[in-house]
């Protein structure tokens, strides 16, 4: 089926091969449970969208191959709605999406999809490795910012695991603020070389991803070759 909204009847013709049992009075309580939340017509008929329908999916499979209470699965599909990945039945912790392993001479990779992602204080921390007091220094330095609804993305999350990592040698986020410092002078000038251009959104983001890219690119190349000149092999 299309991805248009569609209603309950022809969410449970979809489902029917898979779910033969499905019924109205089942999707209808799996509402009642806040687990699906159909929009609803000016005249009070309920459509569903393909999230929707995924959803109802999702509930569905965990609870028929793992027998998991819909409180469970309520977790689940709160993680999943901030970008998380599904968690594994023998693990039942949500995860986000894995960072790219860092490269030697330049940072950890944020996925395609790290925007969309957003992390509870526990989750980062469990993620990064931050210990409770690490992380709140980082934030009071700057290193990290929640978003207005108090959560990390993945792009925190990077920054997190470099802090913890700096930290294992002794090196706290107070002494980071060179870093902090740095960074804002490369958004310095992206920012400069961005508005310089008078392009589209879509072209300025452009500019603005290879712009930084360049940036990070050549401070990575420098710091390379003070470890070649200062530490030969």
């Amino acid at each position: 089926m299309t991805s248009e909204l569609v209603g309950i009847g022809a969410v449970i013709t979809e489902m029917s091969e898979e779910f033969p049992d499905l019924s109205v009075s089942k999707v209808r309580f799996l509402e009642a449970q806040g687990l699906l939340n159909p929009v609803r017509t000016p005249s009070g008929y309920r459509r569903y969208s393909r999230g929707d329908r995924d959803r109802l999916r999702y509930i569905l499979r965990t609870q028929r191959d793992h027998f998991l209470p819909l409180k469970v699965i309520a977790e689940h599909l709160d993680a999943m709605s901030r970008g998380l990945e599904p968690p594994a039945v023998s693990d039942p912790t949500p995860r986000p999406p894995e960072l790219a392993p860092p490269a030697e001479d330049g940072p950890q990779g944020v996925p395609d999809r790290g925007g969309e992602v957003r992390l509870s204080e526990e989750e980062l921390r469990r993620e990064s490795g931050l210990t409770v007091g690490q992380l709140a220094e980082a934030v009071e330095q700057g290193l990290l910012t929640p978003g207005p609804d108090g959560r990390f993305g993945m792009t925190e999350l990077s920054a997190a695991a470099a802090v913890a990592g700096l930290a294992e040698y002794g090196v706290g986020a107070r002494h980071l603020r060179a870093v902090r410092l740095a960074a804002e002078r490369h958004t310095g000038i992206v920012d400069q070389l961005v508005l310089a251009a008078h392009r589209d959104v879509a072209a300025q983001r452009q500019m603005a991803t290879r712009a930084l890219a360049l940036t990070k690119q050549l401070e990575a190349s420098i710091l390379a070759a003070h470890v070649d000149r200062s530490y030969p092999i």
